[in-house]
């Protein structure tokens, strides 16, 4: 499916199957999360191709919203409210009656950590407190797909562990989670199953092992600690996949490989062929955000 706004692109010939678990949609703002996400929710169509949710179209479609909860990034609560009366009242929006509002309202609140401050005017909350009663609200009526947009933004480190700890645990009962996100040291955290956005396209999707093997045309780089620097050095030097090799002056050896899947078992070898002592051995390249600056050319 693609998305124009008049010249500009939204979304260009995007195609995907997301399934249950945690998807996160990663990319800078203006990436085209946002976009795809309200694709899914049937806020806006597609200008070409199409998307399926449950096998319908969502667009204006009341059977899939049925099944959908949904934390827009922005939100536009009754600030004169409390948290305990919203999540009611979007609870009786959704079909329910008053007790079962109540009854669904209070049981969402406490599994978002919010029942001790529900009582509050929303106008008081923080960031964090308002994401909070979006993600309550969205879990209400039980769906089977809750789609989170930057969710991460606003909350504090204790915060951020909290919601995760929330979403993980929705995932682990089958649900459908797609969050969107820039915060990539969050959310690798969270899941290993990613989509990749730059520009409107999607440039890789799978875990980030995968991802990283699709660029080995990179070199990988590795940091090994070693109480002999120099042995070590002179011993990884002999191996096909070393590029380059420079000692700093923590006595660490830092290395630029190519086929590092292959380049690990060699090692292994070398130190029992050796008796090398190594205490360390770690790569920056092995994360979310340096695959990522790799794959947009960053």
């Amino acid at each position: 499916m693609s998305r124009w706004f008049g010249l500009v692109i939204g979304l260009n010939d995007v195609s995907a199957h997301i399934g249950p678990g945690i998807t996160a949609l990663l990319g800078q703002n203006g990436a085209g999360k946002t976009t795809m996400i309200r694709m899914i929710t049937g806020q806006i169509r597609p200008t070409t191709g199409r998307i399926k949710i449950f096998d319908e179209e969502p667009f204006a479609n009341p059977n899939v919203f049925r099944r959908l909860g949904y934390c827009p990034e922005i939100d536009q609560f009754y600030e004169w409210m409390t948290g305990r009366a919203f999540v009611q009242h979007m609870a009786r929006l959704s079909g329910f009656g008053k007790e079962e509002a109540q009854e669904r309202a209070q049981r969402m609140l406490q599994i978002v950590g919010m029942e001790d401050r529900c009582d509050k005017k929303i106008a008081g909350y923080s960031k964090g407190m308002r994401q909070r009663i979006k993600l309550a609200q969205a879990m209400l009526h039980d769906p089977s797909i809750i789609l989170l947009d930057e969710p991460l933004n606003g909350l504090d480190p204790v915060g951020r562990h909290e919601f995760m700890q929330v979403v993980a645990g929705l995932a682990d009962r089958g649900k459908c989670i797609i969050i969107s996100s820039h915060i990539l040291s969050e959310v690798e955290q969270l899941t290993q199953s990613i989509f990749l956005l730059h520009r409107g396209r999607l440039l890789a999707t799978g875990d980030l092992t995968t991802i990283r093997s699709l660029i080995d045309k990179h070199p990988h780089r590795i940091r090994i600690e070693t109480p002999e620097p120099q042995r070590v050095a002179s011993l990884m030097l002999t191996l096909d996949n070393v590029l380059s090799l420079d000692l700093d002056r923590d006595g660490a050896v830092d290395l630029e490989v190519k086929n590092a899947e292959s380049f690990y078992p060699a090692v292994a070898d070398l130190v029992l062929q050796h008796d090398l002592k190594i205490y360390g051995l770690a790569s920056p390249d092995n994360n979310l955000e340096s695959v990522f600056q790799y794959l947009v050319g960053a």
